[in-house]
C-alpha cells in the first residue's frame, strides 16, 4: 500500500508519493480530518451525521457511505474491488482511519516535543525547532468554526505555545540568550498573557547584558495582565524583578550541570518527606520509579534495585490493593536484553505476583494498560524458562509465550507507544523458542527502534539497537551489526547507560572470533569479562567466560570431542551451562560410558539466545561417542538454522554456521552408528 502523509497543522491536506491528494468538496474533507481526529479511534456513522450537518437531511447516512468510498478511492488507488480497506477501515458502527503515527504531523509534533523534554538541551534545542517546523498555520485552519474540532486545534496550540517556550529556555541553557529574544518577542506580541515567555523574555535580555530592558519588560508586562486580564503577576515574575534589581548571581548561566544536579536532587527529596507522609502509598509509586531508575545504572544499583523491587511489591500486595499492585509491578518497564535471569527464585516470585493482581483486577476492559503491563512482566520474568509438567499441566506450560502475544495485542490496540516497547520486549523474550529466529528477532529490534526514537524511549531505543546487533551477527551481517553497536555506544554515552557498553565490548571480542582472530579475540574475551565483574548481571556472567573460550576451540569445526576436552577446566565457574560441559569433563578423564550417560541425560537447552551453542555442545559429544538417536535430535533442533552462525545470536560468542554442525551430523547418521564405549 503507497504511504499517505496527511498535514493538519495548517490546512488540511494529504499527499502521496505522486503529490497531493485532491478531495471532491468540502464534506468529503470534513470527514476525512474527523476522522484524523479521532486518532485512530472508530468514529460512528451518526456521529459523523451529527458533525457534518447542523441538521441532518433525509440520506444523510448514505451521503457519508459516498464520501467514504470517495475517500477510499483517492487514499488507496490501487485497491481492487471488493478488497478490504487497510487505510480507511470499516469498525462496528462507523470508520477508523488507521495512519501510521509518523503519517500525520500533529502527531510527529507532539511526539518530538515529548521527547524534547527528557533530552539534553542542545538535543532538545534540535527537537523543537523540528517540531515547530512542521507548523503551516493555524491547525484544521478551514474547520475554525467546528465544534468537533475545537478542543484538538485548542490542545494544539497550547502545545504549540509550550515548544516555542521550551525553545528559548533550551537556547538559556545553551547560553544563546540572544538568540531568544527576537523569538520571544514575536510569541508575546501574539500572546500577551504568557506569563513565563514575559520571565524569559526579561532573563534572556539580563543575560545578554540588558538589565534595563530587562526591568522594561517586567514592567509591561505587569501593565498588559493588569489591564487585558485583571490580575498582578504571578510570583516567578515578581521574583525574577526582585532578583534582577539585586543583581542576584543566580540568575547568571547555570552553574557546573553536576553541581546543579546534586543541588535540586537534595533540595526536592528534602521537600518530598516534609510534605509526604510517611506511609503514603504515592510514596511507595514513587520508590518504584526511582528503583526502575537505579536499575539502569548497574552495578550495585542494579543489585539493589532488584531486591527492593520485590520488597515494594510485597508492600504493595499486603495493602490489598490490586490496583496499586499493578502500578508497582508494571512500573518497573526496564529494557532487558538478556534472556537469562539473574535471580530465577526472584523472577518466579514475581510472576506469582503478576498472575496473582491478574486475577484479582476487573476485566472489564477499564484496566487494559494495567493488564498489558502485567503481562509483559510475566513474558520477561519468564525468560528461558523451558516447558515443565510441574506446571499446572500443558496449559501452563506456555505461559510465557502466551503472556508475550497477550500483551502485544493490547498495546497495540490501545496505541500507546510505551506499552508497545514494553510489550515487544516480552516477545523477544519468548523468542527463543528453537533455532533459526533470527531474522523474526531482527524484526522486533527494528520495530522496537523505530518506535522508540520516534517517541524518545531511549532505553528501548538501546534495546532495539542491541536486539539487531544480536541478530544481525547471527546472520553473518557483520556490516550491519556494526553500524547497531555504534549507535547503542553513541546512546548511552549520551544519556549515561553504562551497561550498554558490557554488550558492546563483548560483541567486540565476538567480531574477532567470528573472523578467526583467536589470540586477540581470547584476550578481548578476558577484558570484556573483567568489565562484567560487578556489573550487577549474574545471569549474564555465570559460565560466560569458559564457554566463549570453549567456543574459540569448537568454532573451526577442526577440533574431535576427545581433544576439545583437554580445555575443558572442569573447576572453572561454567555457571548454567555446567550440565552440557560434564560429558566433556568425563571424556578428557576417558569415561566415555559415563559421559554417553550423561550426554543421554542432558535436559533440552532453554530457550535462550545461548540455544544453538548447548546444541552444538551436545553434538560435539555426540559426533564423539556415535549415538544415533543423539545425534537425529540434535540435527534436527540445528536444521532451521542451517542458514545462520551458531551461538552468534547471543551477540556475544559463535561456534561457526550452523550449517558445518548439520553436515557432520548428517555425515554421522551415514552409515548408521553404534555407540563406542571403548577407550581411545
Amino acid at each position: 500500500m503507497e504511504r499517505v502523509a496527511f498535514g493538519v497543522l495548517g490546512p488540511v491536506v494529504a499527499e502521496s508519493a505522486a503529490g497531493m491528494l485532491a478531495l471532491k468538496g468540502p464534506r468529503h474533507r470534513a470527514v476525512r480530518a474527523r476522522l484524523i481526529v479521532a486518532r485512530r479511534r472508530v468514529v460512528p456513522v451518526s456521529r459523523l451525521v451529527e458533525d457534518l450537518w447542523d441538521e441532518a437531511p433525509p440520506g444523510a447516512v448514505g451521503a457519508v457511505q459516498t464520501f467514504v468510498a470517495a475517500l477510499r478511492r483517492v487514499l488507496e488507488p490501487e485497491r481492487l474491488p471488493r478488497a478490504p480497506a487497510r487505510l480507511l477501515v470499516t469498525e462496528g458502527p462507523g470508520y477508523a482511519l488507521h495512519a501510521e503515527p509518523e503519517a500525520v504531523d500533529a502527531w510527529r509534533f507532539e511526539a518530538v516535543v515529548r521527547a524534547a523534554v527528557t533530552s539534553r538541551p542542545a538535543r532538545a534545542l534540535e527537537q523543537l525547532q523540528e517540531a515547530l517546523e512542521l507548523w503551516r498555520g493555524p491547525a484544521y485552519a478551514e474547520f475554525v468554526r467546528e465544534d468537533w474540532c475545537r478542543a484538538e486545534r485548542s490542545r494544539l496550540a497550547e502545545l504549540r505555545l509550550q515548544a516555542e517556550e521550551r525553545r528559548a529556555e533550551a537556547r538559556l541553557a545553551l547560553g544563546r540568550p540572544d538568540e531568544a529574544v527576537p523569538d520571544l518577542d514575536a510569541h508575546l506580541a501574539d500572546h500577551p498573557w504568557r506569563e513565563d515567555a514575559w520571565r524569559l523574555l526579561a532573563l534572556a535580555l539580563y543575560r545578554t547584558g540588558r538589565q534595563g530592558d530587562a526591568l522594561a519588560v517586567l514592567r509591561r508586562a505587569r501593565a498588559t495582565l493588569v489591564d487585558q486580564l485583571g490580575v498582578d503577576p504571578g510570583p516567578p515574575l515578581r521574583r525574577l524583578e526582585a532578583d534582577i534589581l539585586a543583581q542576584d548571581p543566580r540568575l547568571d548561566l547555570p552553574a557546573e550541570p553536576v553541581t546543579a544536579t546534586a543541588r535540586l536532587w537534595t533540595q526536592t527529596a528534602a521537600v518530598y518527606d516534609r510534605t509526604v507522609a510517611a506511609g503514603a502509598r504515592a510514596r511507595l509509586e514513587s520508590t518504584v520509579g526511582l528503583i526502575r531508575n537505579l536499575a539502569v545504572t548497574g552495578g550495585e544499583g542494579l543489585e539493589a534495585a532488584r531486591t527492593h523491587r520485590l520488597a515494594a511489591i510485597t508492600a504493595a500486595e499486603e495493602l490489598g490493593d490490586p490496583e496499586l499492585t499493578s502500578r508497582v509491578i508494571g512500573t518497573y518497564d526496564v529494557p532487558a536484553i538478556w534472556t537469562r535471569s539473574d535471580d530465577p527464585e526472584m523472577a518466579g516470585q514475581i510472576v506469582a505476583a503478576a498472575e496473582r493482581t491478574l486475577a484479582a483486577l476487573p476485566d472489564d476492559g477499564s484496566h487494559d494498560a494495567a493488564r498489558c503491563r502485567l503481562l509483559a512482566t510475566v513474558a520477561l520474568e519468564m525468560r528461558g524458562v523451558l516447558p515443565s509438567p510441574l506446571r499446572a499441566g500443558a496449559t501452563a506450560t506456555a505461559r510465557g509465550p502466551r503472556a508475550a502475544a497477550e500483551a502485544e495485542q493490547i498495546a497495540r490496540r490501545l496505541d500507546d507507544p510505551a506499552l508497545l516497547a514494553f510489550a515487544l520486549n516480552g516477545v523477544f523474550m519468548q523468542s527463543c523458542t528453537r533455532a533459526g529466529l533470527a531474522r523474526r528477532r531482527d524484526a522486533i529490534g527494528a520495530e522496537l527502534a523505530t518506535l522508540a526514537a520516534r517517541h524518545g524511549l531511549v532505553t528501548f531505543e538501546v534495546l532495539g539497537r542491541l536486539i539487531r546487533l544480536q541478530a544481525r551477527s547471527a546472520l553473518a551481517d557483520f556490516t550491519a551489526a556494526d553500524e547497531h553497536a555504534a549507535a547503542a555506544d553513541l546512546l548511552a554515552e549520551r544519556h549515561e547507560l553504562p551497561l550498554v557498553g558490557v554488550f558492546t565490548q563483548w560483541y567486540g571480542a565476538l567480531r574477532l572470533a567470528a573472523s578467526g582472530q583467536r589470540q586477540q579475540a581470547e584476550a578481548a574475551y578476558r577484558t570484556a569479562a573483567a568489565r562484567l565483574d560487578g556489573a550487577g548481571m549474574p545471569g549474564l556472567r555465570q559460565g560466560l567466560l569458559p564457554l566463549a573460550l570453549l567456543c574459540l576451540r569448537l568454532a573451526d569445526g577442526a577440533l574431535p570431542a576427545h581433544q576439545a576436552a583437554e580445555y575443558v577446566d572442569p573447576d572453572a565457574d561454567w555457571g548454567p551451562y555446567r550440565p552440557w560441559i560434564t560429558p566433556l569433563v568425563l571424556l578428557r578423564t576417558g569415561r566415555r560410558a559415563e559421559a554417553l550417560t550423561s550426554l543421554r541425560a542432558l535436559p533440552d537447552p532453554p530457550p535462550d539466545l545461548m540455544y544453538e551453542v548447548l546444541c552444538c555442545l551436545r553434538a560435539t559429544v555426540a559426533l564423539e561417542l556415535g549415538d544415533r538417536a543423539v545425534l537425529q535430535r540434535v540435527r534436527a533442533d540445528l536444521l532451521p538454522a542451517a542458514a545462520e552462525l551458531a551461538g552468534a545470536g547471543s551477540g556475544l560468542v559463535t561456534l561457526g554456521p550452523v550449517q558445518r554442525w548439520v553436515t557432520a551430523l548428517t555425515a554421522a547418521l551415514d552409515p548408521p552408528l553404534r555407540p563406542d564405549l571403548g577407550g581411545r
